[in-house]
Parts: structure tokens; sequence; C-alpha cells
């Protein structure tokens, strides 16, 4: 259900960032950050706004939600988890928000970078269809530790070799995007249970929220001062989420 829900939203860079690229050549940025801000007041509010339930849920109870919590023997999978959704959620939109520049910081014209970065959407839908048909044979933490680490193969490849290597970069960035946010939903469900799990998702995301809440910002700072050795920080966040997935696994198996 979760990949359902996301599997044609990942073609929302594909169709953006050519509109983006377009009314920032018309218009100026900032008629382009209004009407974006005007699409998400005009269009998103009143949808989300159609999608809550019409009956209000009781509050748990104090003894529901110190099990809801299940912070004795779980605290370190929480911080773990929640360490994976900051890091990837910083890379995710610290991409959403600079892809086209730090493309032309490896030596694309605008244009070609533009299209270079729609790819992300494609790479994500497919990403998600294969995680729908295959991927969903095998626990999470599996296909959530290969997307942690596309992002950092394709960023050394933009480091080492520059634009011939853009390509494979937005293709694997995108790919692994694509399945991460699956993952949000599904690795706190994998390993935690249905009970008390929106309480737990909002406790797991609150840190990624901050960090998606500062990458736009940071990473254009080091964009302007590195060019694309700014992937340096994207890239190593990535290995890092990788490790402590890959520890997340091994202790699940240890506790099987």
């Amino acid at each position: 259900a979760i990949t359902g829900i996301t599997l044609l939203a990942g073609f929302a860079s594909t169709v953006c960032w050519p509109i983006s690229g377009w009314l920032n050549a018309e218009f100026g940025w900032r008629a382009t950050c209004l009407t974006w801000a005007g699409a998400h007041l005009l269009l998103g509010l009143p949808l989300n706004r159609l999608l809550i339930p019409v009956g209000v849920q009781p509050a748990p109870s104090a003894a529901e939600q110190a099990q809801t919590d299940g912070l004795s023997g779980a605290g370190l999978t929480m911080a773990l988890l929640a360490f994976v959704f900051a890091a990837t959620w910083f890379t995710s939109t610290a991409m959403a928000a600079h892809l086209p520049r730090l493309l032309q910081e490896s030596g694309l014209s605008a244009a070609a970078a533009i299209g270079i970065a729609a790819l992300v959407g494609p790479a994500q839908v497919g990403a998600r269809c294969l995680e729908f048909v295959l991927l969903q044979r095998f626990h999470p933490l599996i296909s959530a530790r290969l997307a942690a680490i596309a992002h950092p193969i394709g960023a050394a490849g933009v480091m080492l070799v520059g634009a011939p290597a853009t390509t494979a970069f937005v293709l694997l960035h995108g790919g692994g995007n694509g399945i991460l946010t699956i993952a949000k939903g599904t690795l706190p469900l994998a390993i935690f249970g249905p009970h008390g799990y929106g309480l737990r998702q909002g406790l797991l995301m609150v840190p990624a929220r901050f960090a998606q809440a500062f990458s736009p910002l940071v990473f254009a700072l080091l964009i302007d001062d590195f060019g694309t050795r700014a992937l340096w920080l994207s890239a190593a966040l990535g290995v890092l989420a990788y490790a402590a997935l890959t520890f997340l696994q091994r202790r699940a198996h240890g506790l099987a």
C-alpha cells in the first residue's frame, strides 16, 4: 500500500524541474517560488484536508502510550532509525533544491542539467516498481541498505569523473531515494509492528524534519565554496546510514 501511494509521485521532479526552469527564465526566481507556494496552498492544502478522516481517534491511555513508546530495549533501534531518516532526508531535500545547479558545477549547461535532473523521476518510479515486484519478498532493511549506498556510489563518480558520470549519479540517487521514501514507512512497521505506528513514526521523524529544514541552506553554502565536492557531505551521510542499517539488520538476526 505504501509503495502504491508513492509510485506516481516519483514523476514529480520529471514534471516540475522543466516547469521551474521555464518559470525562472521567463519570470525570475521570486515568481517561481510564489507559483509553487500557491500550488501548495490552493491544491495541496485542500487535497490533504479532504483525506483527513471524519472520525477522531481517542487519545491513548498512559499505559498504552508507554507501551507504544517501547523505549525499554528499543531505544538504540529508535535512535539509529531516527539518524537514518535524518541523514537520508537531508540528502533528499538538498538534491531536490539544488540538483540542477550541482550538475552545472560538473560542467553541464543549464538545459542539460535540467534534462538530466528530470531523470530522478523515472529512476524513483522504476525503483519503486522493483520494490513492489521483487524486493518486497525481503526484509525492508535489505532494500533500505541498497538504497542508502546508491547515492554515495553515484556521488563518487561525479567527484572523480565529472560531467560524464552525472547521468549515472542521478539514476542512482533517484532509485535510492525512491526506495528510501517507502522504507521510511515500512521499516518502523516491520521492526516494531502496527501498534502505536503513528506515534512512533512521529517521534522518529522529528530529527528528519529539522535536517530537511536546514539542508537547502547548508548545501547551497557548500556548493558556493566547494562545487561538486559538496557531495562529500551527502556521500558520507549515505555511508553512515548504510552502516546504521547494516548494524540494525545484524542485530535483528541476533535477536531472532
